[in-house]
């Protein structure tokens, strides 16, 4: 019965000492001024590239119309 207690213990510390890396990890990552820029390029990126690929889809759709009417 020691024994699994033990067993239980260690996993509890393991568990307890990755959830506070994750959590400091986390607020670190809050801290950051550089985060904010990152990610409203990143967004902007997507956004150009999802407005790119629509204005694609669209040119191929109207050439596929113009060919087979």
């Amino acid at each position: 019965m020691t024994v699994v207690w033990v067993v239980v213990g260690a996993f509890v510390v393991v568990a307890g000492v990755a959830f506070g890396v994750v959590a400091r990890r986390g607020r670190i990552r809050e801290v950051g001024g550089d985060d904010p820029r990152a990610g409203r390029d990143a967004r902007a990126r997507q956004q150009r590239y999802e407005a790119e690929r629509h204005g694609d889809q669209g040119d191929t759709w109207q050439r596929g119309r113009e060919s087979g009417g």
